[in-house]
């Protein structure tokens, strides 16, 4: 598969248990000691929940498909204003490929939309989170030109 042989659009009613159904997909790496599995995957879950029913404004997932119209992945954009500039700019919520069409370039086809989005809306930053055990995404992320803008540590108190 080539990104070309993509279809990328605004996800649907129809396509919630798609999303869904790849929530488990944010956790299957190391994760920090601190971070229960169970409590990730249902954070994660009610907000995708949160942006399915509610679709608030500033929030947009789209869904990637193939050329067989199987959906493949989707992306989770918010526009957000920056602390520092006050500017505009995007947010990438979440991002999951389907299994079945890991290491296919979906990954890199939901980026590149994400960036065209972006400059598209006057978002002058695109900027996203990712656990430090999860080496797949973070590849992909640097080979896509991302690099460390803040970095949030956390120590346990309780």
């Amino acid at each position: 598969m080539t990104d070309t042989s993509l279809l990328i659009r605004l996800a649907e009613e129809e396509d919630g248990d798609f999303i869904l159904a790849q929530v488990t997909r944010f956790v299957n790496f190391t994760l920090p000691p601190w971070r229960r599995r169970e409590a990730c995957i249902g954070g994660i879950r009610r907000d995708l929940l949160r942006h399915l029913d509610d679709q608030p404004p500033n929030s947009y997932l789209f869904v990637a498909e193939d050329a067989d119209g199987e959906r493949a992945g989707f992306i989770h954009l918010q526009r957000t204003v920056d602390f520092f500039t006050g500017f505009s700019n995007c947010h990438i919520s979440d991002l999951a490929v389907a299994s079945t069409h890991e290491g296919t370039g979906v990954g890199k086809a939901l980026l590149a939309h994400a960036e065209t989005w972006a400059a598209e809306h006057d978002c002058r930053l695109l900027t996203l989170a990712v656990f430090p055990g999860n080496e797949r995404a973070r590849a992909l992320y640097a080979a896509a030109g991302y690099a460390t803008d803040l970095l949030r540590l956390a120590k346990p108190v309780g």
